[in-house]
């Protein structure tokens, strides 16, 4: 029976203590910038539900406070419109009345046709600058990225004049329609993923039979479906979050069927009660809007950073 020395197991000791990370200086800056990050985030949200649940008058005479002030749901019964305007105003709030209920479907129902119409032209594009082989493919594909540089205010007004001659100002097919047939990034965003699928699965779809629309449907589409959900989100959450183009072409808040709650948060905020505005009323809306945002995110955060960072390295 043999014995091993005791002197041959130290050195394999000693290697498995060396092999553990050491804390240096870079990854400690490192730490440190990320922590400072997220609570560069995180706290403009608490700040907001802070405020959200606070008392107006007592949020005033208490503005450090790190807890909510007099903590109470009434301005959320406000924005709702479920509180009485008199109670409103001795809490010392804006007596403007909000019909959020309809700001909300408005917002969903402009986010939705935006972000699906935007998502099927946007693959379309993709899939011809992709896969399909044609004369100039790529110069054309260059000179439509260039929009991508252009900042999105030169667009404004080119924009609001074909819609204000078709007579669509004020309507909702002119807050959707400059954004429906797709964008640079989107395009871009596809196309990286349709060059990284192989060309044999399309050429064994034309031995089969299958058109070009076949392929694209059959094919293309559901080997890309992490890409296109990934494409649908970010849209969803931008399109939710849009404020100057809804301002002008739904009419700037005057028309109540075409108000989305962004436009609507900034027409409360406009309102002051003895010189100041409803911060809690505000602050209420606010988080009210943004929490179908983080719903979304915290549903599909994870596949968005993972489709974002294989498409980065193509």
């Amino acid at each position: 029976m043999s014995v091993f020395p005791l002197r041959n197991t130290v050195p394999n000791i000693e290697s498995n203590r060396s092999s553990k990370p050491r804390l240096s200086a870079g990854r400690a800056l490192a730490w440190g910038f990320l922590i400072l990050w997220i609570l560069t985030t995180l706290i403009p949200i608490y700040w907001i539900a802070r405020m959200a649940f606070s008392t107006q008058r007592l949020l005033l005479a208490e503005p450090t406070s790190l807890l909510p002030v007099g903590f109470t749901l009434d301005a959320f019964k406000r924005v709702l419109g479920l509180l009485p305007v008199q109670t409103v105003l001795d809490q010392g709030g804006s007596p403007k009345v909000m019909h959020f209920g309809q700001y909300l479907l408005t917002t969903l129902v402009v986010t939705i046709l935006i972000t699906v119409g935007s998502t099927i032209f946007n693959s379309m594009a993709a899939y011809a600058f992709g896969r399909l082989r044609f004369p100039g493919r790529n110069k054309i594909f260059y000179a439509y990225l260039i929009v991508q540089i252009i900042p999105s205010v030169l667009g404004l007004i080119p924009n609001f004049i074909l819609i204000q001659n078709l007579g669509w100002i004020g309507t909702i097919q002119g807050i959707v329609a400059p954004s429906i047939l797709g964008g640079a990034f989107g395009v871009f965003f596809l196309r990286q993923f349709f060059l990284g699928i192989n060309r044999e699965l399309e050429e064994a779809a034309m031995l089969d039979g299958a058109t070009l629309v076949g392929i694209f449907w059959r094919v293309i589409l559901p080997m890309s479906l992490p890409a296109i959900t990934t494409l649908f989100v970010l849209t969803f959450m931008g399109s939710w979050n849009e404020l100057q183009w809804a301002y002008f072409a739904g009419g700037a808040g005057r028309v109540e069927e075409t108000t989305t709650v962004t436009v609507a948060m900034l027409a409360f905020r406009a309102q002051t009660q003895r010189g100041l505005p409803d911060y809690t009323g505000l602050m209420a809306g606010t988080l009210i809007s943004i929490t179908p945002m983080l719903v979304i995110f915290f549903i599909f955060g994870r596949k968005i950073v993972d489709s974002i960072q294989f498409q980065g390295y193509r």
